[in-house]
C-alpha cells in the first residue's frame, strides 16, 4: 500500500530499533540520560552550534525558539504560508503572547527582501517590538536559494534582529544543494545553518525516527529554552530510547534522502506525462515544481473526487484539500516509500478511467 501521506508516517528499521533497544537511560529532566546527552551533543557539533535540546515535536522545538527569542508583545516575521504562522495551532500568540506579523509567501518559497524590511516596526510604543525573523527551509519541498538566505538573514542583522529557522527539513534542503553543488550533504547542512541564531530540525520527518526533534543555538540559548520547554510540558524521562532512534539517524539516514528525491522525480516525470497524454486526465492535471521529496498536482474539480476516490480504491495514500477552485493533491516520498510503490502509483493513475 503506497503511502504518500506524510514523511512523518515511516517506522524504525530493525536497525533503529535495536539501537533503541540498547540504548542506556536516565532522567532527562535531572539532564542525566546519556542517550539523550549524547545526542544534543553530536547534533550540535554537527550543525555549527555550541548546544542543542531534545524535545517531542518540531511544533514545540519551534515554539520554544520563539519564546526564547521573544517576550510577551513581541513581534515575529513569519511567512503567510509557512508552519510557524499556519500549522502549528496559533501556538507563538495563545502560549507565547508573541505577534506574528505574516508576509506573504512567494511563488518560490521566498518572502520579498523588500517586503521583509517594509514589516519592520520602527521603534515606537504604539508598535510591538519587531523581534525576530523566521524562515523556513524546504518550505512546501521548495528550497530557498542560498544567495536569498543570506540577504534575507543580512537585512535581518542590519536591522537588530534574531534569526530562527525551522528547518524540519533541513536535510531535504542540505541535499538538494550537494546534488547542485558536487558537496557533502553534512557541509550543506552546516552552512544553512550557520545564518541563524537558532534551528529546528525535526528527527521524525524524512530521518525516519518514530518521535522527537532539536532546538540548536548558543549555550545561552539552550539554557533559557530548557526552562520553556519545561513550561511546555516537554521535559520527558528516560526519553534516550526516542534520542537513541535520532541519532542513529542523523548518523545513517541522511544520506538516503537523494534516494527520496530520486523517487519524488520518477513520479513528478510520470505525473507529468499523465497530464499530457492519459485519456481523461489530459489537461486536468498541473504538475507543480518539484525539487526535493514533496510533489503538489492541481486536479480539475470535474474529475478530482473520481480521482481521489480510485487512488483511495487501490490503496494509494494521497493527502488533498481544496486550492483556487481545484483539489490540490500533496504526494510526500520517504523512507517507506520505493521504486515499486511510484511504479504501481504510476499504474494505478495510467488505469484511471474517470
Amino acid at each position: 500500500m503506497p503511502d504518500f501521506r506524510s514523511d512523518t508516517v515511516t517506522q524504525p528499521t530493525p536497525a533503529m530499533r535495536e539501537a533503541m533497544f540498547k540504548a542506556p537511560l536516565g532522567d532527562d529532566v535531572f539532564a542525566d540520560d546519556p542517550s539523550v546527552n549524547a545526542l544534543q551533543d553530536y547534533a550540535a557539533q554537527l550543525l555549527g552550534f555550541k548546544a542543542a535540546l531534545f524535545a517531542p515535536s518540531g511544533t514545540q522545538t519551534n515554539l520554544i525558539a520563539l519564546m526564547t527569542h521573544c517576550q510577551r508583545g513581541d513581534e515575529a516575521i513569519v511567512g503567510q504560508s509557512w508552519h510557524t504562522y499556519r500549522w502549528e495551532g496559533g501556538g507563538m500568540a495563545v502560549l507565547g503572547s508573541i505577534q506574528p506579523q505574516p508576509v506573504e509567501t512567494q511563488p518560490d518559497g521566498t518572502l520579498r527582501i523588500a517586503d521583509i524590511a517594509a514589516a519592520i516596526k520602527p521603534d515606537d510604543p504604539h508598535f510591538a517590538r519587531t523581534r525576530l525573523l523566521v524562515l523556513e527551509n524546504t518550505t512546501g519541498g521548495q528550497v530557498l536559494p542560498p544567495a536569498y538566505v543570506a540577504e534575507a538573514t543580512g537585512l535581518a542583522r542590519q536591522r537588530g534582529l534574531a534569526l530562527h529557522l525551522d528547518g524540519a527539513r533541513l536535510f531535504n534542503a542540505a541535499t538538494a544543494n550537494a546534488a547542485r553543488h558536487g558537496s557533502d550533504v553534512y557541509d550543506e547542512a552546516r552552512t544553512l545553518c550557520g545564518h541563524f541564531d537558532s534551528v529546528s530540525l525535526c528527527l521524525s520527518k524524512g530521518l525516519g525516527a518514530p518521535v522527537g526533534s532539536l532546538v540548536l543555538g548558543s549555550r545561552d540559548f539552550i539554557h533559557r529554552a530548557r526552562r520553556v520547554r519545561k513550561m511546555l510540558g516537554g521535559g520527558m524521562r528516560q526519553a534516550g530510547l526516542l534520542a537513541a532512534a535520532g541519532q542513529f539517524a542523523l548518523e545513517h539516514q541522511v544520506r538516503r534522502l537523494a534516494e527520496d528525491h530520486a523517487h519524488l522525480d520518477t513520479l513528478a516525470q510520470g505525473l507529468q506525462q499523465a497530464a499530457e497524454s492519459h485519456p481523461v486526465l489530459q489537461g486536468r492535471i498541473t504538475v507543480q515544481p518539484w525539487q526535493t521529496n514533496i510533489l503538489f498536482t492541481d486536479i480539475h474539480a470535474d474529475v478530482a473526487p473520481a480521482l481521489l476516490a480510485w487512488l483511495a480504491q487501490h490503496q494509494v495514500r494521497v493527502t488533498s484539500g481544496l486550492y483556487a477552485g481545484q483539489s490540490r493533491v500533496r504526494w510526500v516520498t520517504h523512507l517507506d516509500v520505493n521504486a515499486v510503490d511510484v511504479a504501481q502509483a504510476l499504474d494505478c493513475i495510467a488505469r484511471f478511467k474517470g
